[in-house]
């Protein structure tokens, strides 16, 4: 399986880290010893500034290449909520020097997948809303409505360079708000209101 993630898929998550407007979906990978599977996570001792970045996840159940946006609610079933874990002091060294990301995004234990939920179970995957909290207050509160490229229109562009299979993960951009964690930190993770993840970091 392969971890595919769109960057500056909101308008407001782009003007909050003064990012150009991209005409094309950007895309990057983690591979999947990037996927948490602890109780707890642990602050990697390489960043001094590491951030959350929640996300809806779309999980793949088929293989899909050149897929059509119009088929593209064929090639999944389930629906998830994530963090994609970054660096962002790292990041800003690479980004500096014109280096690839890998360092800063695609770490071990970087991507954070809550549990999966049936795509039935919601309407519109265009009108999806969810929300992360820190140590319970609210950081970040999205809706795929503000997405620049929705959920379909994702899953065609990204088929058209990479071959999709079962088991991939995209994740599909964060919203505004994204921002530093410290140890001690409980992270929360809610979906349509219900709760899709939650830890503690270290």
């Amino acid at each position: 399986m392969k971890i595919i993630c769109i960057g500056r898929n909101y308008t407001d998550h782009i003007a909050e880290l003064a990012n150009e407007r991209p005409s094309d979906p950007v895309i990057f990978m983690k591979p999947d010893t990037a996927l948490f599977r602890g109780k707890d996570f642990y602050i990697p001792d390489f960043s001094n500034d590491l951030h959350y970045e929640v996300e809806l996840l779309i999980k793949i159940d088929k293989v899909g290449k050149h897929i059509d946006p119009v088929f593209a609610h064929k090639y999944y079933e389930e629906v998830g909520l994530g963090i994609d874990f970054t660096a962002r002091d790292v990041q800003a060294r690479l980004k500096e020097k014109g280096l690839p990301w890998e360092k800063a995004k695609a770490f071990d234990d970087s991507a954070v997948t809550g549990g999966w939920r049936p795509k039935t179970e919601f309407p519109d995957i265009d009108a999806v809303r969810f929300h992360l909290e820190k140590n319970g207050k609210t950081v970040q509160d999205g809706n795929t409505a503000l997405m620049l490229w929705k959920v379909n229109e994702l899953i065609a562009y990204v088929s058209r360079y990479f071959t999709l299979k079962r088991g991939d993960i995209i994740f599909t951009g964060t919203p505004a708000g994204v921002g530093k964690v410290s140890a001690g930190d409980i992270l929360e993770g809610f979906l349509e209101g219900q709760k899709a993840f939650s830890f503690r970091v270290k």
